[in-house]
């Protein structure tokens, strides 16, 4: 069992509003709290499913081999619907919770409404622990990490997530919670390869990446890979397992928060992009952290 090493305090702020469209007096320790690599804690705040969405809560409902189901607000596009599920309703669920996240978002971070962009929300269904059988070590979310996309690289940007747990029973959702960033930088960044320019090249030509890896994405997934490899950090790391119950929701930068989803099933998920000269401290994002270790641009 992991050790709980790291104060509550230290690694949540936890907030009380109970609606979707409240919360702004609490804003201002949000957005500084959010900055500083915590993680927001919502427990009053549920997402109620009507009867044919808690119907569609089933693994039939995802398509084979797919993770999740995601649905782009952008284009309206939804995808990884398993034939016969029952796509108008799961369509509907996920349309309800983007609008509920954005209208939380206005209230609880106004600083970000302008600047967030490339929405995506997901069903998740599958238990963790489902996932979790036959796929390799760098895709086991059970392991601490810090978010970087292989295929997608984000020059820097931020990636703020929005969980809500809608089990229909009992079960919470059980998170262990790492060490800050500068601190989780300083550990692994002498593991990371050089960086390539060519094989960044290469990578996008070949379309591998869907743009170019940039220095700083390259240093992400090198910290990300070195951090699941750790079996030792995973075990006796910094760290503290927290649980969150079904009608709850919370908020991080997970690109920022060491975070590892333990257990538990039946989660939505609202996951954003931010630039991060758009932060109020900026000086806090991962990128500006990782050119003051390196003394370097990263993009």
């Amino acid at each position: 069992m992991q050790p709980d090493n790291l104060a509550f305090d230290d690694l949540i702020l936890t907030l009380h509003t109970d609606s979707w469209n409240g919360a702004a007096a609490e804003s201002t320790p949000a957005v500084s709290a959010l900055e500083q690599g915590r993680l927001l804690s919502l427990p009053a705040l549920g997402f109620p499913l009507s009867d044919p969405e808690y119907c569609c809560l089933r693994e039939e409902s995802v398509a084979p081999g797919r993770k999740n189901i995601s649905y782009r607000a952008d284009s309206g596009q939804l995808f990884s619907v398993a034939p016969g599920a029952d796509e108008v309703v799961i369509r509907q669920l996920l349309q309800r919770h983007h609008h509920a996240c954005q209208q939380l978002i206005t209230r609880l971070l106004p600083e970000y409404k302008s600047a967030l962009h490339t929405p995506i929300n997901t069903l998740r269904v599958h238990p963790v622990t489902r996932w979790k059988q036959g796929n390799s070590w760098r895709k086991d979310d059970t392991r601490l990490h810090v978010d970087a996309f292989p295929s997608r690289p984000i020059q820097g940007q931020r990636i703020l997530r929005v969980f809500t747990n809608i089990h229909p029973g009992n079960e919470c959702r059980e998170w262990r919670l790492g060490e800050p960033f500068s601190a989780v930088a300083q550990r692994f960044l002498p593991q990371v390869s050089a960086y390539s320019p060519l094989n960044a090249w290469l990578q996008h030509t070949l379309k591998i990446t869907k743009s170019r890896r940039s220095r700083y994405d390259h240093l992400m997934l090198g910290i990300h890979d070195a951090m699941k490899a750790d079996l030792d950090y995973q075990t006796n790391g910094p760290q503290r397992t927290v649980q969150f119950p079904p009608g709850s929701s919370w908020i991080c930068f997970s690109d920022q928060t060491p975070h590892a989803a333990m257990s538990g099933q039946f989660l939505l998920e609202q996951t954003w992009l931010l630039p991060a000269a758009k932060m109020v401290n900026p000086q806090l994002s991962p990128l500006k952290i990782l050119e003051g270790l390196t003394g370097r641009g990263l993009l």
